[in-house]
């Protein structure tokens, strides 16, 4: 230890940094990928009162950055200044502070970028015949020189990082970066609609936005007709502070927060406790872990809000933050109390006609409450809707019809496997968790044969082994089943994929299909083939064959939201444990799917199978046990 203590470099005298260290300091605190620089460019293109602004990116930002506008140029005796650190035409002294009315002020992001790329700036204002260029490596300007070029401003970032390796080390993938860059165009273009944008990506069109006063068909332009044709639009005003925009029918939800677009004059914020009095406008209309879509603009005095409290400007603090969160949280619920929201509630499940006094009924009510809160919910987040309609289609209707109208013509994919002979050393009477939970477990007794059982409320299965009475979950059994089948396909190569003759597209957001287009091959390991479609779509044409019936979207949806829950850099392993997780919850047979005796049959006998029958792969029990000596005691027999 005094070995380490004595290497350790002591601190020298107190030094003044030079001003290529500040201009780094500075980039590492403002432009932390190359997004960064595409947010804080078009920003000031915005501030320019620019009409038109085009976009070009190549490799993800890494090889060049390019951003033209036509707002309202650089003088030429500014352009030297206007890449040195502290230099800004937006506020002159502390009080315009708190009086900030455009996107940019501190004056430090073009010299934070021109210190750690190759930058070159052409610039002419409308008074101008010519234009002037400037060119600045690594922090060091040359002088400007005339130009021809249009009015207004091109700005190009070649070589990011080029001087900074650990910083250019910590760059994601072509396409991750992608996704970022894109998620800033989106922030900046979705409250700048009268703005006409257009971004490319190695000269491929990501997004082409025409100029327009209608809101809501720029944000139709990101997010495609299924959301904006579910925005129920809200508007409201108190004491100067005026809410606007629209919130989307609590039928179309996501299970995290990034689709909710909150803008502070033309802004993008986060804010905590504008996230909590969403929530709270939509609780008893979402289930627990889904979050409401929505786009809001806030309008409110400058002098009323600080924006100088974060480096990117993401958050900001209100001076009446209280009064702020009534008025969003009572606008929405107004809003829903006036809008038929029918549709989207859940319908519960119709009561068990009973008459008054009966014993019977009263029991077989209780019976019910006591096995939901044994076995619990056994569905995932967004299944739980499934479960409150017992008559949709059945799982074996379309085990024998596939899906005629997009996919090839294909064997009819079977639920089960033909059962294999039963080992005496596998199933779930001989596994080692089972004989470590139950010490007192013979191990020598055969499995049971008895595959006739009782269906109880179309959800739970009543039979009998040795011990006593077995109650089974009838999903999260076939949960089980199906998951340990798509395993050993998994692990052999041999899963199942049904193509569709025409391959689906399926509108995502930037980072959305980034990560989709990033775990591509893992993804192809399950069944589900994706390419990219141009922007934000990406194409499905095939996905697992056993959810012949479900919508391929909805499928690829499921799937994003598991991706983007397993965070940045998940284990290759888990990631397909977890898709085959979703995939095995989504071809099982559901809480409220009547089934015939032999399904049944065939269902208890799979059971004896499985290497571990009694969890779900979700970790939810499949079967609870009422031994014969419990249920003697309760009818007092001993």
């Amino acid at each position: 230890m005094s070995q380490t203590v004595d290497q350790r470099k002591s601190p020298g005298r107190i030094q003044q940094l030079s001003a290529s260290v500040i201009n780094k300091i500075a980039a590492g605190e403002v432009i932390e990928r190359p997004a960064s620089v595409v947010k804080e460019l078009m920003e000031n293109s915005v501030d320019a009162h620019a009409t038109r602004i085009d976009v070009l990116i190549e490799k993800g930002g890494a090889d060049l950055i390019s951003i033209t506008d036509n707002g309202s140029g650089i003088e030429p005796d500014d352009l030297t200044l206007a890449v040195t650190s502290h230099a800004t035409s937006k506020i002159a002294d502390a009080d315009d502070l708190f009086s900030v009315a455009t996107m940019g002020f501190r004056g430090e992001a073009l010299a934070s970028i021109a210190e750690v790329s190759h930058m070159k700036i052409r610039s002419r204002t409308g008074q101008q015949d010519s234009g002037f260029e400037l060119l600045v490596h690594g922090g060091n300007a040359e002088p400007p020189v005339p130009c021809g070029c249009a009015p207004g401003t091109s700005i190009e970032v070649a070589n990011l990082f080029f001087n900074t390796p650990v910083r250019q080390k910590f760059l994601r993938t072509t396409q991750t970066e992608m996704g970022h860059i894109t998620e800033a165009f989106t922030r900046i273009a979705l409250p700048n609609p009268h703005i006409q944008m257009t971004l490319k990506h190695n000269q491929r069109i990501i997004h082409e936005l025409p100029a327009t006063n209608n809101w809501l068909e720029r944000i139709q332009g990101f997010f495609g007709d299924e959301i904006a044709s579910h925005l129920i639009p809200i508007e409201s005003e108190d004491s100067g502070i005026r809410l606007s925009g629209f919130v989307a029918n609590p039928k179309i939800n996501r299970s995290n927060n990034k689709m909710q677009y909150l803008f502070l004059n033309r802004r993008h914020i986060r804010d905590r406790s504008l996230q909590h009095a969403l929530s709270e406008a939509y609780r008893g209309l979402l289930m627990v872990g889904r979050f409401p879509i929505t786009f809001l603009k806030l309008e409110m005095p400058p002098n009323i809000i600080d924006v100088n409290v974060h480096p990117a400007k993401l958050e900001v603090r209100f001076q009446d933050g209280g009064r702020l969160y009534s008025q969003l949280l009572g606008t929405i619920r107004n809003k829903f109390l006036t809008t038929d929201l029918t549709a989207t509630q859940q319908q519960p499940v119709a009561p068990v006609d009973s008459a008054a006094g009966s014993s019977e009924s009263t029991m077989e009510n209780w019976s019910r409450q006591q096995l939901n809160q044994s076995f619990g919910d056994t569905s995932l987040p967004g299944e739980q809707n499934e479960l409150a309609f017992p008559n949709r289609q059945p799982v074996r209707d379309w085990v024998t019809h596939p899906r005629e109208s997009s996919a090839a013509t294909t064997p009819a994919f079977q639920p089960y496997e033909h059962p294999a002979p039963v080992s005496p050393n596998v199933g779930p009477h001989f596994s080692t968790e089972h004989a470590a939970l139950n010490p007192d477990y013979q191990s020598d007794q055969p499995p049971t044969q008895n595959y006739r059982a009782l269906q109880l409320h179309n959800r739970y299965l009543v039979t009998e082994n040795d011990e006593g009475l077995v109650i089974i979950d009838q999903h999260a059994l076939h949960e089980r089943v199906i998951y340990e089948q798509l395993r050993e396909k998994v692990l052999a190569g041999k899963l199942e994929t049904q193509r569709l003759l025409v391959p689906e597209p399926v509108s995502l957001t930037a980072a959305e299909a980034a990560l989709v287009l990033d775990n591509q091959e893992i993804l192809s390991e399950i069944g589900i083939e994706v390419d990219s479609f141009g922007g934000d779509s990406i194409l499905v044409s095939g996905y697992p064959a056993m959810l012949v019936n479900h919508n391929p979207a909805e499928i690829l949806r499921n799937v994003v939201e598991l991706l983007q829950n397993e965070g940045k850099k998940p284990e290759r392993r888990d990631v397909i444990d977890s898709l085959l997780h979703l995939i095995s919850c989504k071809a099982a047979i559901k809480a409220g799917d009547k089934l015939t005796a032999e399904e049944i049959e065939d269902l208890l006998r799979h059971r004896d199978l499985c290497q571990d029958s009694h969890h779900c792969p979700h970790g939810r029990p499949t079967a609870l046990v009422f031994t014969r000596n419990e249920l003697d005691k309760r009818f007092k027999r001993i």
